[in-house]
């Protein structure tokens, strides 16, 4: 199956920047504990600056994930109050400008020839890659957090509410629509659906795993990736709120107090499963997976068995990024905007930048010439290169 690459708030979501505090104040599974200090550790390599620019107001203080979108060349971003810009990775260099007359929620997501985003006023925006220039705009539902998703011929947005919605990418034009179930309480982050051209699988609140005809909108198949246990709705929390990965014709998916697990593209079968809890996508590299607790360890498993080969604990509480295999390290963001720079061997402490006093949350990105993307949440955009230590 062929994938496309060119890559008012509800009292009943839980942000997921408190999550860790809330659960763990309120849920019998985790302990009470407070955030893991900044880790005393003996650097080895280190984080130089290529370049570095402002982009607006970032986040603005707001509970977003404006993350950009990488496509070789150019990078584009967006920040909370409208302003979106196209840089060129190599030097930072601004190829446009735009000011948006309105906030912005949710973006980038984009194709061959448009950018798209979604405003706090529940709008979604077509905006032309060559300039910025605003294309359609069309009313949804409810709020969206996560970025939209294009295939070229559709957008999908997936609201807070559980709705996945399609428009075609030329006219605007509302294609089809899904109605997800969500549960009483849920957790409020960012879950992209991921677009292909025959299907577009979403995941939602309740602990589903959905794949829907890219077409129509038709359900496919479902896997349950957690099962609601407990007598509180805080322990009945089993939130997908990352994006699958794609393995061939296989899907990666983990959700909150559900399962890490590889599932079969073609019908939803479960290849292999183990018990995990993370709000974020894992990684994959050097033949293992790499996932980001949702109590802020860092865990590495063996590709070929799912052993765990080791735990880094010392980052718990921390609100950790997903992580990025980056050279011959892992490496995570943290709440307080520190990047920490793991062995992948042995998963030891290796380095660390403190970034970003408002803190990360959105992970960092590889570039095409082996560089590092990193956008802060105040807005601070970096270009940043691996350094061993003297």
């Amino acid at each position: 199956m062929p994938w496309f690459s060119d890559r008012p708030i509800a009292s009943r979501f839980i942000g997921a920047a408190l999550l860790a505090t809330l659960v763990a104040g309120c849920s019998t599974r985790e302990p009470i504990e407070e955030p893991a200090p900044v880790p005393e550790i003996e650097t080895t390599v280190e984080l130089d600056s290529v370049w570095t620019m402002d982009v607006g107001d970032g986040h603005g203080e707001q509970f977003l994930y404006l993350t950009p979108l990488n496509t070789g060349e150019l990078i584009y971003v967006a920040a909370a109050n409208g302003d979106v810009y196209a840089v060129q990775a190599e030097n930072g260099k601004v190829e446009w400008y735009q000011e948006l007359d309105r906030q912005v929620f949710a973006g980038l997501g984009g194709d061959r020839e448009q950018l798209y985003l979604v405003t706090r006023d529940a709008q979604l925006v077509a905006l032309s890659r060559d300039n910025g220039d605003v294309i359609w705009e069309e009313p949804l539902p409810n709020e969206v957090l996560a970025m939209p998703q294009s295939n070229g011929d559709i957008v999908v947005i997936q609201t807070t509410d559980g709705k996945v919605l399609a428009f075609d990418t030329a006219s605007g034009e509302l294609n089809w629509q899904y109605d997800g179930v969500v549960p009483v309480l849920s957790i409020r982050a960012a879950s992209p659906p991921l677009v292909g051209s025959e299907l577009v699988l979403a995941g939602f609140a309740n602990g589903k795993l959905m794949a829907l005809s890219a077409e129509n909108g038709q359900p496919a198949w479902q896997y349950e990736v957690g099962q609601a246990q407990g007598r509180t709705e805080l322990e009945r929390l089993v939130d997908v709120s990352s994006q699958p990965l794609i393995l061939e014709n296989a899907a990666l998916v983990v959700g909150y107090q559900g399962k890490l697990a590889l599932v079969d593209l073609r019908n939803g079968e479960e290849i292999w499963s183990r018990s995990a809890s993370s709000l974020h996508s894992p990684m994959i590299g050097a033949g293992n997976l790499y996932v980001s607790s949702a109590n802020g360890d860092i865990i590495a498993y063996q590709g070929s068995n799912r052993r765990e080969l080791w735990t880094q604990d010392r980052l718990s509480w921390r609100q950790t990024t997903q992580p990025v295999v980056y050279g011959d390290y892992l490496l995570v963001g943290d709440f307080e905007g520190y990047i920490h720079m793991l062995s992948l061997e042995d998963g030891s402490l290796q380095g660390q930048l403190e970034f970003d006093d408002e803190g990360l949350r959105v992970p960092a990105q590889r570039l095409r010439d082996g560089k590092l993307l990193v956008f802060g949440n105040s807005g601070k955009l970096s270009v940043l290169e691996l350094k061993e230590s003297d």
